[in-house]
């Protein structure tokens, strides 16, 4: 599994995130865990796979992405593929976990589009029974921080199936500008359909951040 998929069915609820330390001496070497207020992103565990199959191979959650592994062996298999990748500089993947918790509830990843990171593309699944909870935002903005500040990517482009309204909006709501209608240019369950292209620029998203830090700080005052 290449590419987990564009956002699908994911909820656009806005939620605040703690300051996380996204450092580390080499993300190639290891990948960062990164602290949100209510869940934790950490590089996806062979043991993660038999939880990440029964939750991502959901007919509502697979229909609007790139077909997930079709057995728990090739979770396993896509687990190492994206340690790999990681350890080449060309992909990170971040397993989704509820704080406390220790059991994946979802997936997010950021690929390369050419050398290094400034151009690059992302995609993420999470389970159904999560969505509308405010998780997909915190994830997110998680890790567009990552990418722009430790990957130094300037643009991050995400698709999205056109009657995937969900996510569109979730792409909206984190600041994604919509650039165009790619036609017919997924594939799946027979039939092809429509996407949407999604972009965000790494000025347009630090200065989105500057102003949500300037609101909050008058807000407190």
């Amino acid at each position: 599994m290449g590419k987990i998929g564009s956002p699908a069915n994911q909820d656009a609820t806005e939620t605040d995130v703690q300051p996380t330390d996204a450092t580390s001496p080499d993300w190639r070497r290891e990948l960062p865990r990164l602290e949100g207020r209510r869940i934790t992103l950490r590089e996806p565990r062979a043991a993660d796979a038999p939880a990440l199959f029964a939750l991502l191979s959901t007919d509502d959650v697979s229909r609007f992405i790139s077909p997930p592994p079709a057995t728990l062996e090739g979770f396993e298999r896509y687990i190492l593929w994206s340690q790999r990748q990681r350890t080449a500089g060309q992909y990170v993947c971040f397993a989704i976990v509820r704080r406390g918790e220790d059991m994946p509830i979802g997936l997010i990843h950021v690929r390369a589009l050419g050398p290094g990171f400034g151009a690059a593309d992302w995609g993420f699944a999470l389970g159904s029974e999560f969505w509308g909870s405010g998780i997909f935002a915190e994830a997110a903005e998680l890790v567009l921080d990552f990418a722009f500040d430790v990957l130094g990517t300037h643009r991050l482009e995400a698709r999205a199936a056109l009657c995937n309204g969900r996510g569109n909006g979730a792409l909206k709501k984190v600041g994604a500008e919509r650039e165009g209608i790619l036609r017919h240019a997924f594939f799946r369950n027979g039939d092809y359909m429509d996407q949407v292209l999604w972009s965000i620029l790494q000025e347009d998203w630090k200065k989105r951040q500057q102003e949500k830090a300037t609101w909050g700080s008058a807000v407190v005052h």
